[in-house]
């Protein structure tokens, strides 16, 4: 399994409850793009439309820009590979209130660009600042250690 890209900003500003696996749905220059190592996962989220999940808001840029076709649009949408049990579940969580659905990283397995994400509550600031205090703490603490 090799990580192709990782949304580092989504675990200081969420609360990952639960992780899923899903497949996406990629035009050919997308996945040369995406094992290139040129795909943006900030900014962006899962939603649902017509009872079907999709990805918002990546960046996949044009593998060859100059040969890329005239209405290429590198932040179209793009569905997800779900089965219908999981599409439920999500779909329900996704409803509820203060729940989103975030993607963390794209990675390969078995030769497929595989999208892994999770449903998420966003932290407050409070949180975030404790959390920012408790590592500075941990790492004070170890420095004297190994001193």
């Amino acid at each position: 399994m090799q990580i192709l890209s990782e949304n580092k900003k989504a675990y200081y500003d969420y609360e990952i409850l639960e992780k899923f696996e899903a497949g996406l749905v990629l035009q050919g220059q997308e996945v040369k793009s995406i094992k290139g190592g040129h795909i943006s996962l900030t900014g962006s989220y899962i939603v649902f439309r017509q009872e079907e999940p999709y990805l918002i808001g990546a960046k996949i840029p044009a593998w060859q820009p100059k040969n890329a076709p005239e209405d290429y649009n590198p932040e179209r949408l793009r569905k997800l590979l779900l089965n219908e049990k999981e599409i439920n579940r999500l779909l329900g969580k996704s409803n509820e209130r203060g729940f989103s659905i975030i993607p963390l990283k794209v990675y390969t397995k078995n030769g497929r660009v595989k999208l892994e994400f999770g449903i998420a509550r966003g932290k407050k600031k409070y949180d975030k600042k404790e959390k920012i205090k408790k590592r500075e703490a941990d790492r004070e603490i170890n420095r004297a250690l190994s001193l």
